[in-house]
């Protein structure tokens, strides 16, 4: 019996080149996902920097959502038809120059510009989906999805630690005595030049160790974005999905850009501070994505678990404007005063709804979609995130702005609600 255990835990050699290319296409995404969380702490500030009204932080992050939502159709249909690889080099390349010019921006406008110019290039996630469904088995999908989701956890991880790290004071100023005259050494400028070094390794990483998948190539006529989500629209099985996307978008990423300033505003905290608690949700998100999430889906199936994961999301985004208040009866922990340590617990409900949501839907996406539409499905349903994700943050900064702080919580929580019973009806089915 022992030796029928052993025998069973060997790879196929068809398995290897699979969790090969598996594992190359997470660490590009890491990479990638590295030099997008750098420059997350510093976002708001450099705003700030230019003496405008916080309402332009979240114009800013629409910004590159509204190009994400534009780009990722029609990458996740170029990748279908010329092929995954090339897309991703070719998007790499095309953060490498984004994140140099961020950095050296000298207006408002150029701050726009590169931003806009990163969220094209970040359309490449529904291409990086379509690379992980190509090479797994749909029984084996939501878990890898889930590995895939961890990566970007990691990069959040990692990448807001390291945009602290590069903003400190004792970093810029040793880049300053190093660099040219001519390049700026700042507390911006440092972290975006970082972030396009990630991107540039990813292009290495993708040129060297990334081969293209096996699949099917689609035959049919080709289709325009807007061709695209109509025909994903008028599918039953993808339309709930992608109105999922789009909810869920809205509420996470208004409520991401308003979270930087409420702790700012809340406990005077500034970058450094606020990176910490990017990585810490970063650190949760990789236990629940890599260690959580297939569990749960071998034993609740992906319908229940999506359920389970917009439930927890949408009590963990009300919940944290009033941590700080029940953290009263909670006591200071050295540094940390009590609110905000009733934030740090309030913040795993938030990992663990938000992971276990993420893979789930990305999980349905690929079930329903056909062998030779991947790309094109997880362009759509990713361009509806996208589309969420330009509309909620300029919209939650708004009411960050002008209403109350807690507001931007409260409807992000709301907004969670039509998705569950669109989520429900996924189980009764």
């Amino acid at each position: 019996m022992a030796a029928t255990h052993a025998q069973e835990a060997v790879p196929t050699p068809s398995e290897i080149p699979r969790k090969r290319s598996m594992a190359v296409v997470v660490l590009v995404v890491f990479l990638d996902l590295v030099g997008f969380g750098i420059v997350i702490p510093i976002l708001p500030f450099y705003v700030r920097s230019f003496a405008v009204s916080d309402f332009y932080i979240g114009l800013l992050a629409a910004s590159y959502s509204i190009m994400q939502f534009l780009a990722a159709p029609w990458l996740g249909r170029i990748s279908d038809q010329r092929g995954r690889r090339p897309v991703l080099v070719l998007s790499l390349l095309g953060s490498v120059v984004a994140w140099t010019v961020f950095g050296l921006a000298g207006a408002l406008w150029m701050l726009f510009l590169a931003r806009m110019l990163a969220g094209a290039m970040g359309g490449n996630i529904a291409t990086a989906q379509a690379y992980v469904a190509d090479v797994t088995p749909p029984a084996e999908r939501a878990k890898a999805l889930g590995i895939l989701g961890a990566a970007f956890a990691l990069g959040f991880i990692f990448g807001p630690a390291l945009g602290g790290f590069f903003a400190s004071d004792p970093v810029v100023s040793t880049a300053r005595d190093v660099l040219p005259a001519a390049i700026p050494a700042t507390q911006f400028s440092i972290p975006s030049f970082a972030a396009a070094g990630m991107s540039l390794l990813g292009v290495g990483v993708a040129l060297a160790f990334l081969p293209e998948p096996d699949r099917l190539r689609p035959t049919g006529e080709r289709q325009t974005m807007v061709g695209q989500f109509r025909t994903a629209l008028a599918d039953p099985a993808l339309r709930g999905l992608v109105l999922s996307f789009f909810l869920v978008s809205v509420a996470f990423s208004g409520v991401t850009i308003a979270f930087i300033p409420w702790l700012a505003d809340t406990f005077g905290y500034q970058s450094e501070q606020a990176a910490l608690f990017m990585t810490y949700v970063g650190v949760l998100g990789v236990i629940v994505q890599a260690g959580l999430v297939g569990k749960v889906s071998a034993s609740i199936g992906d319908e229940r678990m999506a359920v389970l994961g917009g439930g927890a999301l949408a009590l963990a985004v009300t919940a944290i404007p009033f941590a700080p208040t029940l953290g009263a009866l909670l006591p200071s922990v050295g540094p940390l005063p009590a609110g905000a340590l009733a934030v740090v617990l309030v913040l795993p409900l938030l990992s663990f709804g938000n992971g276990l949501l993420n893979a789930a839907l990305g999980a349905l996406v690929s079930k329903s979609a056909s062998a030779e539409s991947q790309g094109s499905a997880f362009g759509v349903t990713q361009g509806a995130g996208s589309l969420g994700r330009t509309v909620g943050p300029p919209a939650m900064a708004g009411l960050y702005a002008f209403a109350f702080h807690w507001v931007p919580f409260v409807v992000g929580g709301l907004l969670l609600v039509p998705v569950l019973g669109l989520l429900v009806a996924f189980v009764r089915e």
